[in-house]
């Protein structure tokens, strides 16, 4: 990957509705070595897909809240089961594994704290494998959706 395939990456991720047509006069190349790198960055996947960055306050999710897991057990199979039943519910937006205590930080977005303690309560705090939930709020996103740096 060379600096003109890092700048269609950077010029994508702060539209990704441009036209090859528009990326290509972005990044000062013509249409068809763009299209070309394009497709090349799709193929091997640095380009992972494409879709819509909705505002979550847009579709009534105000509430935001940042739960750190401790598990009890790390054995394969917990583990497993733990992944699989945290992908499966909708209102976490991202989970990440960490190295070190706490095991994993999950994003939830909400409608409000009522409904956070209610998923709190029948889903997370249900979740496989789990020793301890800690739950920080989130008062403002100072830093959020940053394209990668170049």
């Amino acid at each position: 990957m060379d600096a003109l395939d890092r700048k269609i990456l950077t010029e994508l991720q702060l539209d990704g509705r441009l036209t090859v047509t528009e990326l290509a006069a972005r990044v000062k190349l013509s249409v068809s070595p763009c299209h070309r790198r394009l497709r090349d960055l799709e193929r091997e996947g640095a380009i992972r897909g494409y879709r819509a960055v909705v505002d979550p306050s847009a579709v009534g999710l105000d509430f935001e809240a940042l739960v750190f897991v401790t598990m009890r057990r790390e054995d394969a199979d917990t583990v497993t089961a733990f992944e699989e039943a945290v992908a499966a519910v909708p209102h976490v937006l991202q989970a990440q594994r960490l190295f070190g205590d706490p095991d994993y930080l999950l994003r939830v977005a909400t409608t409000d704290l009522a409904a956070f303690q209610q998923l709190y309560d029948q889903q997370l705090a249900r979740l496989p494998g789990i020793q301890r939930l800690t739950s920080t709020l989130v008062m403002k996103h100072v830093v959020d959706d940053r394209p990668l740096p170049e």
